[in-house]
């Protein structure tokens, strides 16, 4: 068997586990926290009882959806301290399935080296497209301003970001979603994700400068900041 073709047969299997409403439930809990989860936080964030709870995750984990290590709370160290937890956090790789195979990557692959090789010009005529791409998907939310951040985590949701507040007043983006491309091309593709999101506040009606590039391991290159920090900011 070609091994594309079993990579593809083993991500069907991974994401069939996802089929029980309550493993997709605390699937969801631990890949949108931004720091690794318990067993006991996660049966007191879902209400579900803890033995379950270990069953559902230990079964994620046996998937590849999630990947597990152990450590004591923050605080609790040397001797009396007990033993460490098992901690669930998002897997790091990507599951795709197709029916029939398709191979998105590689065009997007094809295009992203076509367009690190152009020219200026070409280049600022791709990063207007991925603002104007943005501003279409935020002025079609046609969000009112007091709905507009919870709006802009719902897009990005929506996109493979995985919004999270890391701190008060900045809105980090857990993941990438062109993070196969932009292991290869970082420049490039961190440029036309800090353009789409951009995009995305101007058309949601917010402070497109509100986006920044901010690289963090692991993590998508561009950060948001939230009305708290501009509330804090503004001269009194």
């Amino acid at each position: 068997m070609e091994q594309g073709r079993a990579a593809g047969l083993a991500d069907v299997q991974a994401l069939s586990a996802l089929g029980d409403p309550t493993r997709r439930r605390l699937y969801e809990l631990v890949a949108e926290n931004a720091a690794p989860l318990s067993r006991d936080e996660c049966a007191a964030a879902t209400g579900i009882a803890r033995p379950l709870v270990a069953y559902h995750l230990d079964k994620l984990v046996e998937h590849g959806l999630l990947e597990a290590s152990y450590a004591r709370p923050a605080g609790r160290n040397g001797p009396g301290a007990g033993r460490p937890a098992k901690r669930y956090q998002n897997a790091r790789r990507e599951f795709v399935v197709w029916a029939p195979a398709r191979d998105y990557r590689l065009l997007a692959e094809l295009l992203v080296r076509a367009a690190d090789e152009a020219d200026g010009e070409v280049k600022a005529a791709i990063t207007r497209a991925a603002r104007e791409v943005g501003y279409s998907l935020g002025s079609s939310a046609n969000a009112d301003p007091p709905g507009r951040e919870q709006t802009l985590h719902q897009i990005l949701r929506g996109r493979g970001y995985q919004p999270y507040q890391a701190e008060p007043g900045l809105l980090r983006l857990r993941n990438c979603p062109f993070h196969s491309v932009a292991a290869s091309y970082p420049e490039l593709v961190c440029g036309l994700n800090l353009a789409l999101i951009e995009g995305l506040l101007a058309g949601l009606g917010d402070n497109p400068e509100n986006a920044l590039l901010a690289p963090e391991e692991g993590a998508c290159c561009v950060a948001i900041r939230t009305r708290a920090t501009n509330d804090r900011e503004r001269p009194r």
